[in-house]
């Protein structure tokens, strides 16, 4: 009801605007994914699913004004695997269910210092370590919200959303724990200047994941951080770029739990011409060793760190440290392709609490993009060993997007 009525008022708004020209610009994208699992300790280790995605939709734009309307569905063409809310748990996991569903409906105003969108949108903030679009499921995470972008200044930015729905990567069947939607009171704000030495951003997500089913409300919380992300070219082909970040967070609205627990984030990267090297240690903190008294992203872009695996989707009750290193080489025109790129990177996993080894990962991918048309393969292997299970993990992925 509330989308309906943040869309219906700012319809109102725009109707004068709507008098002038209107530019109509179709949105089409296509996803074809086949994805195999091999998981240790199930009574069925191994999972293949095929997958087709299909978006399709409009934007309608005048003047500052512009409407977006895009559905979503998704068709399981071999479903030998356990999409998360049908079938048996017996297989491993692959969480692309099938759906039909309306993906964006917004109303956006947009001018150079200010934006306003209403309705079910798309919200990536910084990295997604904390809110983001989940875009490697088929089933993206939206969010029904009202979000305001205002640069009063130049170098200075705020950013706030009040998000009553989150729309979730379960789809129309989603239920239980793995709703298709949760509702609450969600508050991001984001402030960011532009230094010298790079963007300082100041940020605070209330997380209200206010559904008794999902977690028993314990995955609502409140977090409070900082982070600074900068680069300094050493020369045309040589560049350093870097990522700072602290966070604190503690339980939220109805949370039964009482912890506290930080987030530490430290990233270099090295670019030499096509050669891209990185490193970085990553901690979800620990408070004193219960299940979700540790820090937790809920409404995070997961799939983007800790490993492809998916181990660390949910911080473990003693936390997690993530060291981890590798390297990106890409080439630009060879051939056909304008773009080939090659990449791989090694984690080692550990507890914040307790000394646990947890395990070791290593994820490989190519890629290769032909105007609209990328093509990927992509690997994962966690070896388990005081955490999870030995888990390898295989995509081949072909997308379209006009």
């Amino acid at each position: 009801m509330r989308l309906f009525l943040a869309s219906g008022a700012a319809l109102a708004l725009a109707t004068p605007a709507l008098a002038q020209d209107v530019t109509f610009t179709p949105l089409v994208d296509l996803r074809l994914r086949y994805e195999h699992v091999d998981q240790a300790a199930l009574p069925n280790t191994d999972a293949d699913a095929v997958t087709a995605r299909l978006r399709a939709g409009f934007q309608l734009s005048t003047g500052p004004w512009s409407v977006l309307a895009q559905g979503e569905g998704t068709l399981a063409i071999d479903g030998d695997y356990y999409d998360g809310v049908h079938g048996a748990s017996t297989r491993p996991l692959v969480a692309d269910p099938q759906n039909v569903a309306l993906y964006l409906a917004q109303l956006q105003y947009k001018t150079k210092p200010l934006t306003i969108t209403a309705g079910r949108q798309k919200i990536v903030l910084d990295d997604e370590r904390f809110v983001g679009n989940v875009g490697f499921r088929d089933n993206a995470q939206t969010f029904d919200a009202a979000r305001i972008e205002w640069s009063p200044v130049a170098h200075l930015k705020a950013d706030v959303t009040y998000a009553w729905g989150v729309r979730t990567i379960w789809g129309i069947d989603g239920i239980g724990a793995r709703a298709r939607s949760i509702g609450g009171d969600n508050v991001f704000a984001n402030l960011s200047y532009d230094t010298p030495i790079g963007k300082l951003t100041g940020f605070a997500y209330l997380v209200d994941q206010d559904e008794p089913l999902v977690q028993k409300f314990a995955l609502s919380s409140q977090t409070y951080g900082g982070r600074l992300a900068g680069a300094h070219p050493f020369s045309k082909a040589i560049k350093l770029s870097y990522v700072l970040s602290y966070a604190h967070q503690e339980a939220y609205h109805r949370n039964p739990n009482h912890y506290s627990a930080s987030y530490y984030f430290a990233e270099a990267n090295l670019d030499v011409t096509a050669l891209r090297l990185t490193a970085g240690y990553e901690v979800l903190g620990a408070d004193h060793g219960t299940a979700l008294t540790s820090f937790q992203t809920p409404l995070a872009t997961g799939f983007k760190f800790q490993g492809w695996a998916d181990k660390f989707l949910t911080t473990p009750a003693n936390g997690v440290r993530d060291a981890y290193a590798g390297g990106t080489y890409g080439w630009k025109k060879v051939g056909l392709i304008d773009l080939l790129s090659l990449q791989a990177t090694y984690h080692r996993f550990d507890s914040d609490r307790l000394s646990q080894h947890y395990g070791n990962e290593i994820d490989l991918l190519a890629s290769a993009k032909v105007r609209k048309t990328t093509v990927s393969a992509r690997f994962a292997r966690y070896d388990a060993k005081a955490f999870a299970t030995d888990t390898t993990k295989v995509w081949l992925q072909l997308d379209w997007a006009y």
